[in-house]
């Protein structure tokens, strides 16, 4: 007799685990499918954040060199929709950004016996949102400020 009770236990516990098992699904499923939804809502709003873009340096002047390296990269901080932000993570952001130094206004830094120069990046960012050809707009760039040297 002992045997039929633990056994007619056993299923019970059995269908009482599996009734749990169905409902914890059910209630992850829902919860995936709410944040899908408040997810996608979020991005049809307006969202700042900062992306790692790459930048080249074009028209260095004549007969001089760049002593001190120049980032490849520069934090970007964009403004606009959710979706167009979205696109420039996914996208890997294969087209770099150009400063050109002969339309650059970089300035000799003061007190200084070597040849360093600076360059305010905040000047920057009209050219660069030109370049980039989004609805996201740039509403600045970090380090505010680029160091190098010329030889």
């Amino acid at each position: 007799m002992d045997n039929k009770d633990d056994t007619r236990s056993g299923n019970l516990n059995r269908k009482g685990v599996s009734i749990i098992n169905k409902n914890v699904l059910v209630f992850a499923f829902f919860l995936f499918l709410s944040f899908v939804f408040w997810y996608l809502n979020s991005l049809g709003k307006e969202l700042e954040t900062d992306i790692r873009y790459p930048v080249k340096y074009a028209n260095i002047p004549k007969n001089k060199e760049i002593n001190k390296d120049l980032p490849s990269r520069l934090n970007l901080f964009l403004k606009g929709p959710g979706y167009s932000i979205l696109k420039f993570k996914i996208t890997g952001n294969n087209a770099p950004v150009i400063i050109d130094f002969s339309k650059v206004n970089y300035r000799h830094v003061q007190n200084s016996k070597s040849v360093d120069y600076y360059l305010v990046t905040s000047g920057l960012v009209s050219g660069f949102n030109s370049q980039l050809k989004s609805v996201c707009k740039i509403t600045s760039i970090k380090p505010d400020t680029l160091f190098f040297s010329l030889k």
